[in-house]
Formats: C-alpha cells, structure tokens, sequence
C-alpha cells in the first residue's frame, strides 16, 4: 500500500544528541555523582515526568538540585541539559522541505519544555520557521500530550487528531522500542540504525520521494 504521511521522531533523526555531553558539562560544573544521571531512577523520577509535562521546568531543576544535591543555578542546569542537543541540520530541513512536496509530515517526540525553547530557537532564528508546525503538518510533543511513546495511547491520538489511515502511514524512529509501540499501533515502520551511520536524508532521493528499497514492515 502507498505510504501517504509519514510521522518522524526528532531527538537522534532530525536532530544529532549525545546524552554524554550533558553528563559531562555536569561534571565541568562540580558534580563528582554523575553516574546517577544515568541511573534507572533519574530517567523514571525526573526524565520521564518531565518529558509527559508532569513537572514544569522549575520543578525540574529543583529535582535535578536535589538528586545530584548541589546548588546549580537556573541558566547552569539550562546549559548543561541542552549541551546534549546538536543545531539542525541544512541537508535534513532540505529533506524535509521536499519530502512535504509529497506527503503529509508530521513529528511525534519525546521531549521537554526546556529542550523545546532551545531546538525552535534554532529552527527560526537559521531557517525562518516560527516552529515546527510550520514545517510539518503538525509537531506533537510528548510534554504537551502528557503521553510518551513507546506507549501506543501516543500514536492512536496522532492517527485520531490527523484522521490518517495508520497502513498508509509511516513512522520512522530511531528506537527499538518506538518502532514497536508504534507497530502495535498498526503504523508502517522504519527503524533508522545510527549504529550503522544511516541518515533520515539517505532514505529519499533528491525529489523527497521514498527510496523504493526500503525496508518498511
């Protein structure tokens, strides 16, 4: 069946992230623990929260002072959080601008308040878009909905509000377990392997037309 939209993760598909950055301008600031920034209970008790809006980002940085118990000031935590985040790429927003030509785009991401104010600033002040709905059909963020993929509520509320037909809808992640909530919600799925290098650019060719060789299921 022809693929119609296509819904695309942000964070490691349009834009580059490397978490490590952020543990280490923490480590620049004084903190000797950074191995919880990694841990399993600052991913479900500040990360994950913050991420379905659940937290604003003052109670976020006053949770971050507690965990790491050190006394960081607003604009520290704002850096070193969004040191993880790389600019947008031309080649990608290129991409996109083509790929909108023929079908329908739209953005599903796991993100925050924080992160969101940084990654617009961007997009408007080095391509002109005011945001991300004005690059895509429509960009839903998870700290809006209060949802958070790999969870199908997510991708059953996207598919509602756009009215799409989820099997002639693909989405495209860089995650495993995305990829497979996203399945279960009956969506037609690519997983981009950044293991291996690929780029969501080397997945159309120069007219923003899907390669006809790609493995979607």
């Amino acid at each position: 069946m022809e693929i119609e939209n296509i819904i695309f993760d942000f964070g490691g598909v349009i834009l580059d992230i490397d978490p490590k950055l952020t543990v280490s301008e923490f480590q620049k600031l004084g903190c000797k623990d950074v191995e919880k920034l990694q841990s399993e209970a600052f991913y479900q008790e500040i990360i994950l929260k913050f991420e379905k809006g659940l937290l604003t980002p003052n109670e976020f940085r006053s949770r971050i002072r507690e965990f790491l118990n050190m006394d960081f000031t607003d604009a520290q935590i704002d850096h070193a959080w969004n040191t993880l985040l790389s600019t947008l790429k031309k080649e990608r927003i290129q991409t996109l601008e083509a790929a909108k030509k023929h079908y329908a785009l739209y953005m599903l991401s796991n993100s925050n308040a924080i992160h969101y104010d940084f990654f617009v600033k961007d997009l408007k002040d080095h391509f002109g878009y005011e945001d991300f709905d004005a690059l895509f059909r429509k960009a839903y963020f998870s700290f809006r909905l209060h949802m958070h993929k790999p969870n199908t509520d997510i991708y059953h509320y996207v598919i509602r509000q756009e009215n799409i037909v989820p099997e002639k809808t693909l989405f495209i992640d860089d995650r495993a377990d995305n990829i497979e909530g996203a399945r279960k919600a009956g969506l037609k799925t690519y997983h981009l392997n950044l293991q291996k290098g690929q780029s969501m650019t080397a997945l159309f060719n120069k007219e923003g037309l899907l390669l006809e060789n790609l493995e979607i299921v």
